[in-house]
């Protein structure tokens, strides 16, 4: 999936990559075992600097096994379960490679490494990935860089980071980079069309190459099933299906955005209901601290049926940087400390890709020198989505940005910080612009911090909106809240002028799941947008990502669905190709279709048998639509 080392940047202030030699600086490896401070060791990587007794190095959690039962085919496909040790790092250091405790080491690849403590736990299981990274002393005083340094490129078990100390002074007569080093983007689909002008809403995980591939996540793959289709997985963008539906944005710090609809030969194209835009990788700042942060999520990938769709853009990768103080001189033009995201190149007729996550800088400094001739820029920042360049197929949704913490002051004197989410990808060839595919969520230079970033009053896992009958069903889900007093959810026709639609009390505090629902018993019809605003008990308050529905209220002929709640029998009566194939799942997003028996089948109407469904609250999904089910 990784594509290849000249990429495409599209950000200003980068110089163009192919004209500049990059430098690596660590060494690494992947842990495939951890007994008590014992580390075994695989896929070592000391081309550029070698583990050695009495050094400093860094283990950190790249993925884990963090998306639960959120595996079936279906919108909630991807989402997170529980952080476990995803992103945990710590510093520490090593005290005896392969046994040997003496000074240096230069016999080989260690096979096993020892350390003098570790305080986190770190997990090396089938869906995990857990490495470890030199923390090069530069030097034993100062030090002025003699090249630009980059960070291996992640390969799925090592790479991504750059982690480097300076006891005395960092003079940066170089730019330092992670740009495109994260999670790998999807693939574009094979060239797949099945004809006609039909748009295709699902399916939303698959094992075909016809539907374009996930981005590179938080969580480790290994079931060819979860490979393909719509759904995020975790801070990876969903792919495209077709009809040259676009790939969604990668999240790190904010939500990627959804990729554009896809084509139907109209000058619109598919819409939100029909559409098989990949979905936007999840935002991860409820998780994000001074010892958890993430490399950013990959983009979606594009679907394609005349080979020029785009693979969605890898993420940024993390820089870690420890220094007393950092300075520049002279008249240099500009240097960079950067850890961006990839933007896919200009697509034609087909799908775009999702743009890659912004990944994540820390600084452990204390005190900047910045000249006005030597200024500098600091970037975490989401890549754009793929864009298009005919008539209306689809765009990629935009990369979210990503995370630059600041353990000491924030320098501002000639210094520029960025944790920019970037821009959608536009659907067609207009311009300027007129339809563009999904924005990230937030706001520009959320994911910057002084300090140890606060963990958020929520940990929202989702939120969504879903036309069923005259009605926008909501639902919303947080894995645990802090002082969390109510939740107000918000609609616009524009996704720019909001008004209220309903208020529901939060938990306060909780460290369990709880989920939420309520409607909008007056929505919209055709196209409108929602979005949940939470507020905390001393009114500070903060924003979900934006969903789109689309509703036709003048078409809508709605399943009947008798008698709700139920205790034992129940009955789907309306149009026989709408209910011919209903599914039933259960607040997890699990398929429990196979536990009911279907009693009575006719043209108009079905009757099924629901004793085996445990209490509690279902959705019955036609369709077209989705209808809540209570089980008595």
């Amino acid at each position: 999936m990784r594509k290849a080392i000249f990429k495409y940047i599209l950000l200003s202030f980068l110089i163009i990559q192919s004209c500049i030699s990059f430098s690596q600086i660590n060494g690494y490896a992947k842990v495939t075992s951890i007994a008590g401070t014992t580390l075994n060791l695989s896929n070592v990587n000391q081309a550029a600097h070698s583990f050695t007794v009495g050094d400093l190095m860094v283990i950190m959690q790249m993925q884990d096994n963090v998306i639960g039962a959120n595996t079936a085919d279906n919108v909630n496909f991807g989402n997170l379960s529980a952080i476990s040790s995803a992103g945990l790092f710590e510093i520490t250091t090593i005290t005896s490679i392969n046994g040997n405790s003496t000074t240096g080491f230069t016999s080989g690849a260690p096979t096993t490494l020892t350390v003098n403590g570790l305080s986190n736990t770190y997990n090396t299981g089938a869906n995990s990935s857990t490495q470890i990274i030199t923390f090069r002393r530069m030097s034993a005083g100062n030090y002025t860089t003699t090249a630009n340094i980059s960070a291996l490129d992640w390969d799925g078990n090592v790479g991504g980071v750059v982690a480097m100390e300076v006891p005395g002074t960092l003079t940066l007569n170089h730019n330092i980079t992670a740009n495109l080093n994260g999670f790998r983007g999807g693939n574009k689909s094979a060239n797949y069309y099945i004809g006609g002008t039909s748009c295709y809403n699902t399916p939303f995980r698959a094992n075909n190459s016809q539907h374009a591939y996930k981005g590179e996540s938080i969580y480790k793959v290994t079931n060819a099933t979860y490979n393909n289709a719509r759904a995020k997985i975790l801070n990876g963008g969903g792919g495209g299906v077709q009809i040259n539906a676009g790939g969604g944005g990668g999240g790190n710090y904010s939500a990627g955005g959804l990729g554009g609809y896809g084509w139907n030969g109209t000058a619109a194209g598919c819409t939100s209901v029909n559409g098989g835009y990949g979905y936007g990788g999840i935002g991860l700042s409820a998780a994000i601290t001074g010892n958890r942060i993430f490399m950013g999520g990959g983009g979606g990938g594009g679907q394609q049926n005349n080979s020029v769709a785009t693979d969605g853009g890898d993420g940024g990768g993390i820089i870690l940087i420890k220094a007393n103080t950092i300075t520049t001189s002279g008249a240099c033009g500009g240097r960079t400390i950067s850890a961006n995201g990839e933007t896919p190149p200009l697509s034609g007729n087909d799908g775009g890709g999702g743009g890659g996550a912004g990944g994540s800088i820390v600084f452990w400094v204390n005190n900047w020198s910045i000249g006005g001739s030597c200024a500098l820029t600091i970037s975490a920042n989401g890549g754009n989505g793929g864009t298009i360049n005919t008539s209306t197929h689809a765009g990629g949704g935009a990369g979210g940005q990503g995370v630059v913490i600041f353990n000491g002051p924030q320098p501002t004197t000639n210094v520029t910080t960025q944790t920019n989410n970037g821009n959608p990808g536009c659907n067609n060839n207009s311009v300027p612009c007129n339809n563009t595919a999904g924005s990230a969520s937030g706001s520009n230079g959320d994911g910057i911090f002084i300090g140890t970033p606060n963990p958020l009053p929520i940990e929202l896992l989702f939120f969504t909106a879903f036309p069923s009958e005259n009605i926008i069903q909501l639902e919303w889900q947080t894995a645990s809240e802090v002082n969390n007093d109510y939740f107000t959810v918000e609609r616009s026709k524009d996704a720019k002028n909001w008004e209220f639609v309903t208020r529901v009390s939060g938990a306060g505090n909780s460290n369990t799941s709880i989920n939420y629902y309520d409607i909008d018993k007056k929505p919209y019809s055709g196209i409108s947008y929602y979005r949940l605003k939470q507020t905390d008990f001393d009114g500070k308050y903060e924003y979900s990502s934006i969903v789109a529905v689309e509703l036709n209220k003048e078409n809508i002929q709605p399943v009947k669905l008798y008698p709700n709640p139920s205790n034992g029998e129940l009955t789907l009566e309306g149009d026989a190709i709408e209910i011919a194939d209903f599914k039933i799942f259960n607040v997890l997003g699990q398929d429990v279709t196979s536990l009911i028996t279907v009693t009575e089948n006719n043209s108009t109407a079905i009757r099924v048998n629901i004793l085996s469904l445990a209490k509690g609250v279902y959705n019955i999904q036609t369709r077209t639509r989705v209808t809540r089910l209570v089980k008595e």
